[in-house]
């Protein structure tokens, strides 16, 4: 089941990869549908629609397109981040230099090289995501930092304790509860999103990107 699940959801996950801005203009009939995040809780899912209220306060419909895929997140560890690891890391500039982590998801190694890339996220403001592989993984004086590697560049982020890390996990529609957390990349539609993609919260480990 999970290897069903994982191929299309790493691709929306990766979906804001595609957003800059093209080099030349476009027609209005070939531009790409705008990419958004729908994260908050679930009001109510019944069928192929889904109502979220976001972080934010509002209420918004999502509706799930033909064959769309979901999953969950289970809880891991940063010891269990080891070099050839692919993962995605949300993060902040650091007031010292360097990035901070937000959260971490480790990749199955199925999904190695998926969205391969850092670019700017909007988990948090000047927050960016950069989808590598570990160069390496060493313990500092202020916790873990790891080195990763995309397209030839390295970046050493520094993952402070207390920061989600999490892997993907295989869920079912019986997950999509009142009041369960969710992390949804859709595009942006008039009757408000749709997504082809749903990663939901479970045994009490919500999605932290």
């Amino acid at each position: 089941m999970i290897k069903n699940i994982l191929p299309a959801f790493v691709l929306g996950l990766t979906a804001i990869a595609s957003t800059a801005l093209p080099a030349a203009p476009v027609h209005a009939e070939d531009q790409k549908p705008e990419q958004i995040h729908v994260r908050g809780s679930i009001v109510s899912y019944s069928g192929s629609a889904l109502k979220v209220k976001t972080r934010e306060g509002e209420t918004v419909d999502v509706t799930l397109a033909d064959g769309w895929k979901l999953a969950s997140v289970a809880n891991a560890a940063v010891t269990d981040i080891k070099p050839g690891d692919f993962v995605g890391i949300a993060s902040l500039p650091s007031a010292g230099g360097g990035d901070g982590a937000l959260e971490v998801l480790i990749f199955p190694p199925a999904m190695k090289g998926a969205g391969e890339g850092s670019y700017g996220w909007d988990l948090k403001p000047n927050s960016s995501m950069t989808n590598a592989t570990v160069a390496d993984a060493v313990k500092g004086v202020d916790g873990r930092t790891v080195t990763v590697s995309y397209h030839g560049k390295e970046k050493k982020i520094a993952i402070p304790d207390g920061t989600p890390v999490v892997t993907i996990a295989p869920a079912s529609n019986d997950d999509l509860v009142a009041g369960a957390v969710v992390f949804i990349p859709a595009e942006k539609a008039a009757s408000g999103a749709l997504a082809h993609q749903v990663l939901v919260g479970k045994n009490g480990v919500v999605p932290p990107m």
